[in-house]
């Protein structure tokens, strides 16, 4: 009886499983095991990243120098297991730079506190709002003067979902 090797049927079909393709089994240092999870699971993409500057001013000669790659979600998402995305709605929050339609990123892990973007659940309804407390007194305050700061009473039934942290819109 032959041992080792290839058995016919064996296996799993080529194609299938989590990468919808063949995979090969290779050796990693420990060390890069996480390095190379993430690498997979982001597909390998970066974006490049020059060593150059944008004048918003007048124009410079640019280099063509490239510092390396860029990965966003190293720059917008510092809690992964706590952070989420929700779009924006309205008109109310104009001044803080956050437009109708807008990627909000979450972070839920951060203190909401005095004077920081929040979204809050308020009595069944999420909004996007300044948080006020002072005095001990709390407000969520839009930042548009078309728009009434709302009042938070111990009626109110408000819950803070998370710290704003960045906002993705196209120009």
């Amino acid at each position: 009886m032959a041992r080792g090797g290839a058995r016919k049927g064996a296996g799993r079909p080529k194609g299938q499983g989590k990468y919808n393709e063949a995979t090969k089994p290779m050796r990693i240092p420990e060390s890069l095991v996480g390095e190379v999870i993430e690498f997979v699971e982001r597909k390998g993409y970066k974006l490049p990243l020059y060593a150059s500057r944008v004048s918003a001013g007048f124009p410079s000669p640019a280099d063509d120098y490239m510092e390396g790659k860029l990965d966003l979600n190293t720059h917008l998402i510092k809690h992964p297991a706590a952070t989420f995305f929700v779009r924006a709605t309205g008109e109310s929050m104009l001044n803080a730079g956050i437009h109708p339609g807008d990627l909000l990123v979450v972070d839920r892990s951060l203190e909401a506190k005095h004077g920081k973007v929040v979204i809050a659940a308020l009595d069944g309804h999420l909004t996007v709002k300044r948080l006020y407390q002072k005095d001990g007194k709390t407000a969520l305050l839009p930042e548009n003067d078309a728009f009434e700061p709302i009042r938070i009473t111990p009626e109110s039934d408000m819950v803070i979902w998370g710290v704003v942290t960045n906002v993705i819109h196209d120009l």
